[in-house]
């Protein structure tokens, strides 16, 4: 009784904190029909995402494994799931609260926090090599403009992002 009670409270505090971030609002209204699943291209490619099982394990309080499971990333941001919903869930708003969670608490792939230190300090995502701007003017490339590193410096200040702990999975 005491476990069943445990399960539950889990279960709605990681429901409440869904809802309570920007786009998690309307992950309760989900009664399941699979309707996001079946119009979902990334889900026709592989098994490793189901936005359907994303917010099944979500609503019963699996915090850990939506979190950790890397599931949540692989969306494309294509809204074909929120378009068809039924029950109006925007579920790609869901999948960016999640990720957003997962951010918080230092889930995020190294992928993405090799993104974030490239963007912070050299303005890209992707370094750009001497091999490549050698070759830009072979393709009739213009040479690559400065960053505008401080300006950049400046938006990610005011908007939070500089002050996320980007560490990589497998790191204390």
């Amino acid at each position: 009784m005491k476990h069943e009670k445990e399960q539950k409270t889990s279960a709605t505090s990681f429901s409440d904190e869904i809802r309570s971030q920007l786009g998690g609002e309307t992950i309760a209204l989900c009664y399941q029909c699979g309707t996001c699943a079946s119009s979902c291209p990334v889900a026709k490619t592989t098994e490793r995402y189901n936005p359907r099982d994303i917010i099944r394990l979500s609503l019963l309080g699996e915090k850990q494994e939506v979190l950790t499971s890397g599931a949540i990333w692989l969306c494309s941001s294509c809204y074909n799931c929120q378009e068809r919903c039924p029950q109006k869930v925007e579920i790609a708003d869901v999948i960016y609260a999640l990720r957003n969670i997962a951010i918080k608490e230092g889930h995020i792939p190294n992928i993405y926090s090799e993104f974030a230190t490239g963007l912070m300090n050299e303005g890209r995502i992707v370094p750009i090599s001497k091999f490549v701007e050698k070759k830009r003017p072979e393709y009739g490339l213009p040479p690559l403009r400065p960053a505008g590193l401080d300006t950049l410096k400046k938006i990610l200040a005011a908007t939070g992002f500089d002050k996320i702990q980007w560490k990589k999975e497998g790191t204390p």
